[in-house]
């Protein structure tokens, strides 16, 4: 077994409503940051996780991320897999 870093980015899908993304777009004109457009606002997860290689690592993932880590209906999500623990 060993040991991977996982890092898991969720976004909106594109054309769905942001409010976050929007307010924050905002914000950022409001205070004189110019060419800034399409805010999306996400979250990053990272955790360690033990797998027999990367390639079940990578499944395993993805099975977390399409059950409880991001909606599939309205956020799309990518995956880093690297050797070594999450901290």
């Amino acid at each position: 077994m060993t040991d991977y870093r996982i890092e898991v980015r969720v976004t909106p899908r594109r054309g769905i409503l942001d409010p976050q993304g929007k307010a924050v777009g905002g914000a950022l004109a409001s205070l004189g940051f110019d060419g800034v457009d399409e805010v999306h606002v996400g979250r990053l997860i990272v955790f360690g996780l033990r797998a027999g290689d990367e390639g079940e690592a990578r499944e395993r993932v993805d099975a977390m991320c399409r059950q409880l880590l991001a909606n599939p209906v309205t956020e799309d999500f990518a995956v880093t897999v690297a050797a070594g623990s999450a901290s």
